[in-house]
């Protein structure tokens, strides 16, 4: 069997910087966010809005998905122990998903209470609503911006960016309503914004849910097609035979590996080694960062009658 955790010191080097980078885009989006809540509440209680309030709620649950993810990738990089022997790197799954959970309460508590207002509409200032919600464009643009270069590499940075870009764009929605209602008096928009802002949390949230959610119970990452691996890994030269292949995510950014691999048995054993070896470095080019092979030969090896991997209807 041989297991691989080499690491070239270069790829060592981007982790690192890729670590601090992402450690100072949360800790500038949350001092943004904190600040802009307090704002909204504020100013959600002095004009008496639900959409200040609900958008304020929201930036909130934002603020708390930031600290999760900002912790959870302070833990990832930290030295595994003989407990727990992959380090911290699942936390950064739990806080995805944790995350999604806290923007689902957030929408039902905020949802009931614009169904409420909706019933009984009562009179808000437009203007000063447009006014603060202008500002949230501002800071949910900047806060997103922050992330947008590494959006596409973990599975938090693109739920914190597509959060605060929703963000900003609910905010754009506001500062209509808050101008509509100066100028005709329906204040029904008010809580019906509300509501609005909810659906658009749902939808934003769903796919950080059920992604997260997979992630969790160790499915095959997105971006990775178990097929096409048992298909990179038969092209290997020896290589006749694989089975008892499984993929999972480590954490957000990492995967791992195991299979049962039957390599030609004329091959010297140090060239079975080399084989291995070759076939490791063909497997991080398909984002697998970490790989067990368990090696066997032709006249002796496990049976796989048993395992039989149905395709997953699901989305």
């Amino acid at each position: 069997m041989a297991h691989d955790h080499s690491h070239a010191h270069h790829a060592h080097t981007h982790a690192v910087s890729f670590n601090e980078a992402s450690l100072k885009a949360f800790q500038v989006g949350i001092g943004l966010n904190v600040l802009f809540v307090l704002v909204e509440v504020v100013a959600g209680l002095w004009y008496r809005s639900v959409s200040l309030l609900s958008d304020a709620g929201h930036n909130l649950a934002d603020v708390a998905s930031l600290l999760l993810s900002y912790f959870a990738f302070k833990l990832a990089h930290r030295q595994a122990t003989l407990r727990f022997t992959y380090g911290f790197k699942k936390t950064t799954v739990l806080a995805a998903f944790l995350n999604a959970l806290l923007l689902l309460v957030a929408i039902g508590m905020l949802g009931y209470e614009s169904v409420m207002r909706l019933q009984k509409p009562q009179i808000v200032q437009g203007a000063g609503i447009a006014w603060v919600a202008a500002i949230g464009i501002v800071v949910n643009s900047v806060s997103a911006f922050l992330f947008f270069k590494k959006k596409d590499t973990d599975l938090n940075i693109k739920g914190a960016y597509w959060h605060l870009l929703a963000d900003a764009l609910v905010s754009v929605g506001v500062v209509i309503g808050g101008i509509v209602i100066a100028n005709t008096g329906w204040y029904w928009l008010d809580p019906a914004i509300g509501l609005a802002i909810m659906i658009i949390i749902l939808i934003s949230t769903w796919g950080l849910l059920t992604d997260s959610f997979k992630m969790s119970v160790d499915a095959v990452p997105a971006g990775i097609d178990l097929e096409e691996i048992t298909k990179v890994m038969l092209s290997v030269k020896y290589i006749i035979n694989v089975h008892h292949i499984h993929i999972w995510p480590l954490s957000t950014t990492e995967n791992a590996l195991t299979a049962h691999v039957i390599i030609d048995s004329q091959l010297p054993f140090d060239e079975k080694l080399k084989v291995i070896q070759h076939l490791k470095h063909e497997l991080m080019h398909q984002n697998i960062h970490h790989s067990t092979i368990e090696l066997e030969s032709e006249t002796t090896h496990c049976s796989n009658e048993n395992e039989r991997l149905e395709p997953y209807s699901g989305s």
